[in-house]
């Protein structure tokens, strides 16, 4: 179509079409076969001289996507019309053509819309007035060929104009790519019939199946990629909030309205200005990043992921700032951008909705009824609407009152209304003090109906952020790690949804014991403003919880809480993370661990608000990063730490427990008194503390059947917690623990949890929670053969286990992305028997055997080891004794065990540290 590259400056840099035809012209045309090769070879140089100059024209503007992908179509324009050119006049040259001998080419889908990527699939069809001839069925064939020597992934078509329109009409997704169908060479005439037969045979009286299909279409896109726009690692095209999303709303507008450019869009009344112009920046900046992404790649990549945004935010020269990496910045404009083409769609469709609702049927006028009143609001087919456009004007504080009402009455708000709340978002921030409008947010917040999805709705308009500032701050802001999922706005906005779905029992499942408590709760909205404010201080530049106990202790007054509300939310928030780091990096069967948390802590109260507070943050950093396992030690910690708050700070009760734990055993053996006697006496105490039942009944028939064997190794899944449960009963020896552990690496598997137990008579019973490198359980029979046998190898010494180790690839690459300095903590204080190491490097495989090993060639002895992995980052902590059994003392060999534990979190050889 003429004028769509107009726009492009110095176009014959990118290719001049004059030129490439005379090089064309020169080719001797006998001899087919190697002038095809021929016009292959100036074709190549012609596409790679032009993909150069795009790519160095991004690189000088980096932020011109749209310019940079109309470049990218116009240079596959000029190739193909001068390939087809060469093969129609000098290949298969027509003397005297026939009415049935036209053919034309068309660019369909992204390319006719002439938005093209570097590596983007360039779609064709060709079209011929009735069936193909020969002489059409050659050109097609021939030309076909030269395009894939030229290594273009092609998505073509060849059909007759009664093709086209039978297969538009049955294929939805044919109808759309001929939808943005745009003429490139041929015969004109033909190109007009087509248009014509589109429009009249197929498009005609369709409009309403063609938006519903292509809605069913968006939603079941959404679906597949997650169904939310802040998911860390986004997919540029389809994810929602992408590219695709925007080409949703043109294919929309131009099936029903018959428009050529996004731009008419507002001549048309589906768009104002401004939602235009805001339309246009997130399509210029997500074509921008695409474009980015392929050239990086080198290949057709859409997926945004951790190792390619570094790269990307530094292609287009997004600067660090305090508290906020480039890449961090970058991010969080790019959801700023999702954010953005969600509120487009959903105004863009309620224009569509008003005019359609309005359109006469039959030729009658639709009857429809007089907006009902609500406190001042007017009901529109069930959905809360204004009575004018200056609604909110006239009175800020309806910005929360129609949240509030919709929270309450379990009502949607009308998208014009919503569309008026995004206008009048600003005006939030004049009501901040007002009583009346701070009742009303807390009664969105705390509403026993669905507070996540009116939040939402909030959010999306910008009303929460002008009305919290503090929030302003998080929304739409990514961390850049591989543990969190989502951006900060939409974890704390699910993590408030799993806390009303908690408390109306909806999770008693999977949280039992965090249920439980949400009934005993008596501060119900102290936690619901603590999960709001949790991470509302990240980003800042340092400790997020101490700076979001600040927030709270200025905001929660304004909210209406009292002093005393006001100080308990600002202790969660304070120690948000308290409950999870000592369940998961701390020794539970150790005292003094359960002391000190009680002393945090101080009363159950807190204690049942920080267990629910920590249950929804975790569950709410994303699929997958809540199991079985956390849940049980978390209600282990829960349980101990109740117990010494209700009674004082005796360790009371620690025998009874450790009796009934032992009876269950017998129970479940049949055990008569002696025979658990005798077994009981074998183990130490610690022991029956630290595993959970059905554990202690696994071991207990295990260690029966092994009888006096030096070694017994069982290895089966474990569902409850996602993970395979390997257990190892052997005669013990120093080294043992970095020897299973390099073994565990060796056969595939990645450690989660060691439990390591010494037996009175000398035997070492470890239990190990194992999963493969994508985190799920190894349950397939040869999966489990070659984790026994890699451990019966190790421990038998056959093979040196460095050089195993070595041969094993690391498949983590993932991780390569992210810079973490190892870190190593050695704390005196934390138990009374031992000393608590605790060191944190990047997650890889073979880690936790590279610091264990460091800690054989120490001489220490390993009591337990606890492993919590926090996406790309491991925090390993050991509880320690010399070989007398006593702490380690300062001094010299506490200073060279850190610098083996350094080195060994680097990934140095032992051989290299020493």
């Amino acid at each position: 179509m003429s004028g769509r590259f107009d726009h492009l400056s110095h176009r014959r840099s990118i290719v001049d079409g004059r030129v490439l035809a005379e090089r064309l012209a020169g080719i001797d045309p006998h001899d087919k076969a190697a002038a095809r090769r021929a016009a292959g070879v100036i074709l190549r140089a012609a596409l790679d001289e032009g993909r150069a100059e795009i790519a160095r024209r991004l690189e000088t503007h980096p932020t011109r996507g749209i310019e940079a992908a109309n470049a990218q179509a116009y240079l596959v324009d000029k190739l193909l019309i001068a390939l087809a050119d060469f093969t129609t006049q000098r290949l298969y040259p027509r003397s005297n053509p026939t009415a049935a001998e036209r053919l034309l080419l068309i660019a369909v889908g992204g390319y006719g819309r002439g938005e093209m990527a570097p590596f983007s699939d360039v779609d064709i069809g060709f079209v011929t007035p009735w069936k193909q001839t020969p002489w059409a069925e050659q050109a097609i064939e021939s030309m076909l060929y030269t395009l894939w020597d030229l290594g273009l992934k092609i998505g073509h078509s060849s059909r007759s104009l009664d093709d086209m329109v039978r297969e538009a009409k049955g294929d939805v997704t044919v109808r759309t790519a001929l939808l943005e169908g745009r003429f490139v060479w041929g015969d004109e005439a033909l190109y007009a019939d087509a248009a014509r037969r589109f429009r009249d045979d197929v498009r005609s009286g369709t409009e309403r199946q063609f938006i519903a299909d292509k809605l069913a279409e968006r939603d079941a896109r959404h679906l597949r990629m997650g169904d939310t726009r802040y998911v860390v690692e986004p997919n540029v095209k389809e994810g929602k909030g992408a590219l695709r999303d925007l080409h949703a709303l043109f294919w929309i507008g131009k099936y029903v309205y018959d428009v050529n450019r996004a731009a008419q869009l507002v001549d048309v009344g589906l768009f104002t200005p401004d939602e235009y112009r805001a339309f246009h920046r997130a399509d210029n900046f997500l074509w921008a990043v695409r474009c980015h992404l392929h050239l990086i790649a080198g290949r057709a990549e859409d997926r945004l992921t951790f190792d390619y945004q570094r790269e990307i935010a530094e292609r287009m020269r997004y600067a660090a700032r305090p508290g906020k990496s480039a890449v961090e910045r970058f991010m969080q404009f790019y959801f700023i951008q999702a954010k953005a083409v969600g509120s487009l769609t959903g105004l863009f469709l309620a224009h569509l909705d008003e005019k359609f609702a309005a359109r006469r049927r039959y030729g009658l006028p639709r009857l429809r009824r007089a907006p009902q009143k609500l406190n001042g609001f007017t009901v529109d087919r069930g959905r809360i609407a204004l009575p004018d456009d200056a609604f909110f004007q006239d009175d800020p504080v309806r910005l929360l009152e129609v949240f509030a009402l919709a929270a309450e009455r379990r009502m949607e708000i009308h998208p014009l209304a919503l569309r008026c709340a995004t206008r009048d978002a600003r005006l939030a921030a004049t009501v901040r003090r007002d009583a009346r409008a701070n009742a009303l947010f807390l009664d969105v917040l705390t509403s026993r109906n669905d507070p996540e999805l009116v939040l939402r709705w909030m959010n999306e308009t910008g009303v929460l952020g002008r009305f919290l500032p503090d929030f302003a701050r998080v929304v739409a802001q990514m961390q850049f790690d591989m543990y969190h999922h989502y951006t900060v706005d939409e974890h704390t906005i699910r993590a408030i949804g799993l806390l009303s779905r908690m408390e109306k029992g909806e999770s008693r499942t999977d949280h039992m014991l965090a249920s439980a408590m949400m009934e005993q709760i008596v501060s119900r909205r102290v936690l619901y403003v603590a999960v709001l404010l949790h991470d509302i201080a990240k980003g800042r530049g340092g400790d997020h919880s101490i700076l979001g106990a600040e927030v709270a202790e200025r905001v929660c007054p304004r909210f209406g809480l009292t002093a005393a509300e006001t100080e308990t939310v600002a202790w969660l928030v304070r120690h948000h993370l308290l409950m999870s780091h000592t369940a998961f990096k701390r020794d539970l069967t150790d005292f003094k661990t359960i002391l000190d948390f009680a002393e945090v802590v101080q009363s159950p109260e807190r204690l049942r608000l920080l267990l629910v507070l920590t249950v929804v943050d975790i569950c709410a950093v994303g699929p997958g990063t809540w199991n079985g396992w956390k849940g049980q030690l978390l209600d282990d910690l829960f349980d101990r730490s109740e117990e010494v708050l209700r009674l004082g700070h005796k360790q009371k009760g620690r025998t009874e427990r450790i009796a009934a734990r032992q009876q269950g055993v017998a129970d479940a053996m049949g055990w008569d008194a002696a025979r658990l006697a005798d077994y009981a006496h074998r183990m130490p105490e610690a022991y029956w503390i630290a595993e959970p039942a059905d554990v202690l009944a696994h071991n207990a028939a295990f260690v029966s059947a092994a009888g006096d064997a030096l070694l017994s190794i069982d290895a089966r899944v474990y569902p409850d917690r996602g993970a395979t449960l390997v257990t190892v009963y052997a005669a013990d020896h120093p080294g043992l623990f970095s020897r299973i552990a390099g073994a565990i690496h060796v056969a595939g598997g990645n450690i989660i949890d060691a439990r390591i137990h010494t037996t009175r008579d000398g035997m070492a019973l470890d239990n190990f929670l194992v999963q493969d490198p994508l985190g799920r359980p190894f349950d397939e029979a040869d999966q489990l053969g070659r984790l026994t046998r890699a451990i019966e190898d190790a421990l038998a010494g056959r093979g040196k286990m460095t050089d195993r180790l070595k041969a094993k690839a690391l498949p983590r690459t993932r991780a390569d992305a992210f810079r973490i300095e190892p870190s190593v903590l050695i704390d005196n204080k934390a138990s009374n028997r031992f000393t608590v190491v605790e060191v944190a490097a990047r997650d890889r495989p073979a880690l936790l055997n590279q610091l264990a090993y460091a800690l054989f060639v120490s001489k220490v002895t390993i009591h337990s080891a606890h492993v919590a992995t926090y996406g790309e980052r491991a925090v390993d902590t050991f509880y320690l004794t010399d070989l007398t059994g006593d702490k380690l003392a300062p001094g010299a060999r506490l200073k060279t065990l850190e610098k083996r534990l350094l080195a060994a979190a680097a990934g140095v050889p032992y051989e290299e540290a020493a």
